[in-house]
């Protein structure tokens, strides 16, 4: 995911030595069983499974157990440097864990705004952490304005901003040649309306005729409303349905694509680098810092339609975003090789 190649710069760096903890949708077949891909690039890690997550209650409890197993694996391994990345609920399960055990904990994408409860979650773990790597300079001030030392913030860049290893040709032999790409997760704080948002992208997109990549969403509560919905269209010619796409192939389809279409933070974040236009729906990202590539739009399956027709009619102009991840792995890896712990 985004930071494989944050994992793979520490793994090449000489003073350096990494150990994966593996937890999560990483063991869920519902989402790909995307362990595999771990296992494949060759780095040690340790298994943590816990609870699938269905609802409010079964996310609390899978939090709860990830405290728990992810400690005891972190007693058993004694890093020197716990790395944190983003707001999952088992990053703050790790980071929990890491704290209580006296372990120095280096936090990854700290600062960052998105109008949910990830922002709780986001600065609980900056609160905790010893090392700030957040990804832009206002990111960077609010880890500061949060009380954190300015000489432990380093602003490195977002990971995951890079481009594709595949070529144009890879990706056509694998997908076709799609216009759209959709990635729409449910919001935690709007669960009992995640099938209706779903619905109407998905009619959208339908309704359009378009040949069209459709994603699943994260493992969080109100997903499988999601999933039901788009599940509906998998027999639909122009509709072609993943659990899961390894980064280099999604990578690839965002650099082909005409439009991408949802509320994934990779629209914010990364389609920039490839001039990729986004139909940000809803709420999900309202509160990211963001280029001019991005059209927000309400859960309205005619206004949705309505915007893809006006960016396909035109051709997209590039620009300037806030996020870069320019160097970002290497930068990461050397402060962590240098860092003086406590």
């Amino acid at each position: 995911g985004l930071m494989r190649s944050t994992l793979n710069a520490i793994r090449k760096h000489p003073l350096l030595k990494i150990e994966l903890i593996v937890t999560g949708t990483h063991f869920s077949k519902k989402f790909g069983y995307t362990v595999n891909e771990i296992i494949k690039d060759g780095f040690k890690i340790h298994k943590v499974k816990i609870l699938d997550v269905k609802d409010e209650l079964s996310m609390l409890k899978s939090f709860s157990e990830g405290v728990v197993r992810i400690s005891k694996v972190l007693k058993k391994i004694n890093p020197d440097i716990l790395l944190i990345e983003g707001d999952r609920y088992e990053a703050l399960s790790a980071t929990i864990g890491g704290a209580f055990l006296g372990i120095p904990i280096a936090h990854v994408s700290g600062g960052d705004v998105s109008g949910s409860i990830d922002d709780s979650i986001r600065h609980s773990i900056t609160k905790f952490a010893d090392i700030h790597f957040p990804g832009t300079d206002k990111s960077a001030e609010r880890v500061i304005k949060m009380g954190e030392d300015p000489k432990n913030v380093f602003m490195v860049g977002t990971p995951g901003i890079e481009r594709s290893r595949l070529g144009k040709k890879q990706i056509i032999k694998k997908f076709g040649d799609p216009a759209i790409l959709v990635v729409q997760h449910s919001v935690t704080t709007e669960i009992p309306e995640a099938g209706f948002q779903m619905r109407e992208t998905m009619r959208a997109v339908s309704e359009l005729g378009m040949d069209t990549i459709v994603v699943y969403p994260n493992s969080d509560p109100g997903s499988k409303h999601v999933i039901k919905e788009i599940e509906k269209y998998k027999n639909n010619k122009n509709i072609k349905v993943y659990k899961n796409i390894p980064r280099d192939y999604f990578l690839g389809l965002m650099d082909n694509v005409s439009v991408m279409v949802g509320n994934s933070s990779a629209g914010i974040t990364e389609a920039p680098l490839f001039n990729l236009p986004v139909v940000n729906i809803g709420s999900r990202q309202k509160g990211r810092e963001r280029a001019h590539n991005i059209y927000d739009v309400g859960h309205d399956h005619k206004k949705i339609i309505a915007i893809i027709r006006k960016i396909l009619d035109r051709k997209e102009k590039k620009s300037s975003s806030p996020y870069s991840g320019e160097g970002t792995p290497e930068k990461i890896a050397e402060i962590l090789s240098k860092v003086k712990l406590k």
